[in-house]
């Protein structure tokens, strides 16, 4: 009797060797595979870095080398060709200007979606599909029509001429991100709230944006680095020099005959780099804002 126990705890001991064995190989392959592909995202960045140290000949000639010596030339001509801290201002204030209010317009949007009453549900569906549906039409079908209309009312070259269009084309998205978090926030928090006499505004500024905040962090975060890099819509509204924002500026930093491959590349890599700095600082907002499901005590 006393064998077969032996032998059934020898069994059992062997058997969770091998399924310890198994979760380490597992975990040992998973954060492999984890570094493999931060290294392959990280590695058109490195590449772009190390040319930014070189000449336009190494570019053209050696594009894969080392460059022989740290030169800052590439740089100091971006500097000196564009005037960065108007691009950084420029982008920054239309920035501002439009998450604040596409926020605003989405945040109400979305709480209406989700607590007013319809009188049918077909209706609320309805209009949820047609908000969402600005996701299927690509920006370059609208540049044309919007140059028009931007024409018509002289918005031309100002900062209008962008923050409308940037706050009509985030709608959709903003509303995708505002109603599914919305959708399952309990309703017992705002009608105790009303129970003490909140008002409907003071209800969804005092109670429900403050618990939102992560959702709000998040919408802000991808709308940050959506306007830094939008292209289409600034290059068709804008052609004033003080009003350019920094993708533009990059993109014109070329002569008429001849191209500054070096200097593109460095101001490319003063485009990105705030980027990254910015995503690594608000990264655990994204998380929190994508897999906020309940409240937070």
């Amino acid at each position: 009797m006393s064998y077969v126990s032996g032998t059934a705890t020898g069994s059992a001991v062997k058997e969770a060797k091998v399924m310890k064995k198994g979760r380490m190989n597992g975990s040992a392959g998973m954060n492999l595979l984890a570094y493999l592909v931060t290294l392959i995202v990280l590695l058109p960045f490195l590449w772009m870095l190390l040319l930014s140290f070189k000449t336009n000949s190494d570019i053209l000639n050696n594009p894969f080398s080392l460059p022989k010596t740290l030169s800052f030339d590439n740089y100091e001509r971006a500097f000196t060709t564009l005037n960065m801290g108007l691009l950084y201002k420029n982008t920054f204030i239309i920035a501002v200007i439009t998450i604040v209010i596409e926020v605003l317009i989405t945040f109400m949007s979305s709480y209406a979606l989700t607590r007013m009453v319809f009188r049918s549900e077909r209706l609320r569906n309805s209009l949820t599909a047609f908000l969402l549906a600005g996701l299927a039409i690509p920006a370059f079908i609208l540049l044309f029509p919007v140059y028009r209309l931007t024409l018509s009312f002289g918005l031309l070259n100002t900062y209008a001429s962008l923050v409308i269009p940037y706050i009509a084309t985030s709608i959709s998205f903003n509303t995708l991100l505002f109603t599914g978090f919305l959708r399952g926030f309990p309703r017992e928090v705002e009608e105790a709230a009303i129970i003490d006499g909140c008002g409907l505004f003071t209800l969804g500024r005092s109670v429900v944006f403050p618990i939102i905040m992560p959702v709000v962090a998040t919408v802000f975060i991808f709308n940050m680095l959506y306007i830094w890099n939008e292209f289409p819509f600034a290059v068709t509204l804008i052609s004033d020099e003080t009003m350019t924002t920094i993708s533009l500026g990059i993109s014109q930093f070329k002569g008429r005959f001849n191209i500054d491959y070096g200097g593109i590349i460095a101001a490319s890599t003063l485009l990105i780099i705030p980027q990254l700095v910015f995503f690594a600082v608000f990264q655990r907002f994204i998380i929190e804002g994508m897999t906020a499901g309940a409240v937070k005590g």
